[in-house]
C-alpha cells in the first residue's frame, strides 16, 4: 500500500513538472504576448507594495510624532476666548489662560507624578546684524527636554541645581538660552554658537546649547502657541522669563500691536499608568471648569490622538488593499483574455493530446499551470519594481530634491500581493482551462 502511494505521488509529480515545463516553453515561444499578458499583474503588484510602503512610512512618522508627546502625558493649554467687544473698548490687553494657582491645584492630584509648566510667545531674536523675527520663546524647566525626548546637537539644555550648593539656571534666573536648529543656523551660519550672546528684548543671553534638528509637530494654535516647530524655538528658564518679560507680553505683527497677560501657556502632566490617563484628564477638566468662568483652556490627551491615528492607519491599509485588489483584478482579466485566445490557437494541439490518451483534468491542469506561472512571474517582477520604488524614491527625494518622503518596506504587502497573484492565476485560468478540456477530440483534430 505504501509502495502504491509513493508511486501515485511520483506520477503526480511528473505530471506537474511536465505541465510546468510546457508552460514555460509556451511563454518563451510567445515572449511579447506573455509580457503584455502579465503587465497588469506587474503594475498591480508594484503599486500595492509601493503604496503600502509609502503609506506605512508616513503613518509611522505620524505615530512616532504622537508617541514623542508621551502616551501617559496630559497637555493642558491656555486658549484665548472669543473677543468681547466690551473688553476691547476697555483694554487692548487680553487676560486669560492658566495660572500658577491652577498649577498648584493640579500638583495635588494623586495620579500626577510630574509637571512641566511653560510660557510660549513669539519674539524677535538678534545677534549683531542677524535677526530672526518670528522665533518662539519657550520659557520652561529642564524637564521639558525629557518629555519631548530632545537630542542635543551641541552643548546642554536648561539645568536645575542638584543640591543647595549647586543652584541651576532656574534658581539663579540666569540669562542662558538654548536654540533650535533653524534659529542657530540663521544667527550663526559660519561660527560656533556656544558661548556667544544674543539679544532678547534688550537683554543679552548666553547660548549654552543647540537642539538637534527634528520633524515639526502639529499643534492647536492657542494662546500664542502655533504648531510646535521645535527647530524655530528658543528656550530660557521660566523664572528668568518672569523677571525679564513680566506677566504681560506685547506682540507686534503686521504693523499692529496686541497684548496678552497669561501666567502659563501650557502645563504638561505626567501620569505613571496609561490606564489612569483618561480618568485623570476628566478630573483636570472638572477642576478647571470650577475655577475658570470662561473656557480659556483646553485639555489634550496624546493617547487619544495615538489611538485615532492607529485606527486611521488600519482604515488606510484596508483602502490600499481594496485598490490592490482592483489592480490585480484588472491584471487577471488580461490573463484570462490571453488564455482564451491561446485555447483557440492551440485547439489542434489539445485534440492531439486527447487522442493520445490525455484526460480532461490533464488539459485543465496544463492551462491552469500556465496561468499560475504567468501570474507568479508577474508578481515577482512587480515585487522587484515595488521594492525598488520604496528604497530608491526616498533617497532621491532627500538627496536631490531636499525633501523628506518617508517609506518603509511592508513585508505583509509583499506576501499578500504574491499570494493574490497566484490566486488570480488559478481563478482566471480555470475558465479557459475548463473550456479547453471540454473540446471534442475529433472536432479539435479537424481544426485548422
Amino acid at each position: 500500500m505504501i509502495r502504491s502511494l509513493f508511486a501515485n505521488v511520483g506520477v503526480t509529480w511528473v505530471k506537474y513538472r511536465s505541465g510546468f515545463v510546457l508552460a514555460v516553453r509556451s511563454l518563451w515561444l510567445h515572449k511579447l504576448r506573455a509580457v503584455l499578458s502579465v503587465l497588469g499583474i506587474i503594475i498591480g503588484t508594484a503599486a500595492v507594495i509601493a503604496l503600502m510602503g509609502f503609506g506605512k512610512g508616513s503613518m509611522e512618522d505620524a505615530l512616532e510624532d504622537i508617541r514623542r508627546q508621551g502616551t501617559t502625558n496630559i497637555i493642558v493649554r491656555s486658549v484665548k476666548p472669543p473677543d468681547d467687544p466690551m473688553n476691547q473698548r476697555s483694554s487692548w490687553v487680553a487676560t486669560f489662560g492658566l495660572t500658577w494657582d491652577d498649577y498648584d491645584r493640579l500638583s495635588l492630584l494623586e495620579t500626577v507624578e510630574g509637571m512641566v509648566p511653560m510660557r510660549i510667545f513669539p519674539q524677535q531674536v538678534r545677534h549683531i546684524d542677524k535677526v530672526v523675527m518670528n522665533a518662539r520663546i519657550v520659557a520652561t524647566t529642564e524637564d521639558y527636554a525629557k518629555i519631548n525626548h530632545f537630542t542635543m546637537a551641541v552643548g546642554r539644555f536648561l539645568v536645575d541645581g542638584e543640591d543647595q550648593r549647586d543652584e541651576g539656571d532656574e534658581q539663579r534666573a540666569r540669562n542662558v538660552i538654548v536654540l533650535g536648529s533653524r534659529v542657530a543656523e540663521e544667527l550663526f551660519p559660519f561660527e560656533q554658537a556656544i558661548g556667544q550672546s544674543i539679544v532678547l528684548k534688550n537683554e543679552q543671553y548666553i547660548v549654552v546649547g543647540i537642539i538637534k534638528e527634528r520633524t515639526p509637530r502639529g499643534g492647536t494654535p492657542s494662546g500664542g502657541q502655533a504648531a510646535e516647530d521645535f527647530n524655530n524655538d528658543v528656550y530660557i528658564p521660566l523664572y528668568t522669563c518672569k523677571l525679564r518679560f513680566g506677566v504681560r507680553v506685547v506682540i507686534r505683527q503686521g504693523g499692529t500691536r496686541t497684548g496678552e497677560q497669561v501666567e502659563l501657556h501650557q502645563i504638561t502632566l505626567t501620569v505613571p499608568d496609561i490606564d489612569k490617563v483618561r480618568g485623570t484628564g476628566e478630573v483636570v477638566r472638572d477642576l478647571l471648569d470650577r475655577y475658570h468662568p470662561k473656557k480659556d483652556w483646553e485639555v489634550a490627551l496624546p493617547l487619544d490622538r495615538l489611538e485615532e491615528a492607529e485606527r486611521a492607519r488600519d482604515r488606510y491599509n484596508m483602502l490600499l488593499a481594496l485598490i490592490a485588489s482592483i489592480s490585480l483584478l484588472v491584471g487577471g482579466i488580461g490573463i484570462m483574455n490571453i488564455m482564451l485566445a491561446t485555447v483557440t490557437e492551440r485547439t489542434r494541439e489539445i485534440g492531439i493530446r486527447r487522442a493520445l490518451g490525455a484526460k480532461r483534468r490533464d488539459i485543465t491542469m496544463q492551462f491552469i499551470i500556465e496561468a499560475v506561472v504567468q501570474t507568479t512571474i508577474g508578481g515577482l517582477l512587480g515585487m522587484t519594481v515595488g521594492l525598488g520604488l520604496v528604497l530608491v524614491v526616498p533617497w532621491v527625494s532627500s538627496h536631490i530634491f531636499k525633501s523628506s518622503l518617508p517609506a518603509k518596506v511592508d513585508f505583509k504587502s509583499i506576501v499578500l500581493s504574491l499570494v493574490v497573484a497566484v490566486v488570480v492565476g488559478v481563478l482566471f485560468g480555470w475558465y479557459p482551462a475548463r473550456r479547453a478540456s471540454m473540446l471534442d477530440p475529433i472536432e479539435a483534430l479537424r481544426h485548422n
